[in-house]
């Protein structure tokens, strides 16, 4: 009998023993959020100040659903992004199933929101609710990317609680590999919620 285990109860050690998955340290394998960043003009910051005081003003009434840091958050930072143009379409709570070879086990879930070009995935995204951990939401995040059909080409995610953001790269060429970029945070006195957006837009202009 398969045996269906939900992605929210993985583990980045069940997925090293079930996928091989590995991390990696190197700096040359995710440079996509170190390379030189494009600009974020005057409007674009007066767009990203408005979202971080919509968000600490929700913050103070909680709690603050997932729904919510999509709406908030997510969406706008897409919009200025470039990911609600073309060749980019959007799906919304897509859902994914993904087996071990041999394991008689199925882990299954729904992704919160999947950027797509051609068919490619090329941005998984994982909204979590303001109290959520954001290391709990990467193992979670990392299934949803080792589900990607396409084998060729690395799929790139981003994990949110609304305050606090990581985005993550994994190849599957021979060995899935993955790795993760420092986490950034609106709640800094000088918000880092311009190098997310700058992070975004490098990706989207990359990957168009």
């Amino acid at each position: 009998m398969i045996q269906v285990i939900q992605a929210h109860n993985v583990s980045l050690a069940d997925l090293e023993a079930r996928f091989g998955l590995q991390q990696t340290e190197s700096e040359d394998f995710f440079t996509e959020w170190l390379d030189t960043l494009p600009e974020i003009t005057d409007l674009e910051k007066q767009d990203l100040d408005r979202i971080k005081l919509h968000f600490i003003r929700l913050v103070k009434r909680p709690p603050l659903s997932e729904e919510t840091v999509k709406l908030v958050i997510l969406s706008p930072l897409l919009n200025l992004a470039g990911f609600y143009d073309e060749p980019f379409y959007m799906r919304g709570e897509e859902s994914i199933e993904i087996s071990a070879e041999d394991e008689g086990e199925i882990i299954r879930g729904r992704i919160d929101i999947l950027v797509i070009q051609e068919q490619f995935w090329l941005l998984v995204i994982e909204s979590k609710r303001s109290s959520f951990s954001l290391l709990e939401a990467v193992p979670q995040a990392l299934v949803y990317m080792l589900a990607n059909p396409n084998q060729d080409k690395p799929t790139f995610g981003l994990v949110t609680n609304g305050s606090d953001f990581i985005f993550l790269k994994l190849n599957k060429v021979n060995q899935p590999k993955y790795a993760m970029s420092d986490q950034f945070t609106l709640l800094k006195r000088e918000s880092e919620l311009y190098q997310v957006l700058s992070v975004l837009k490098n990706l989207s202009q990359s990957l168009s």
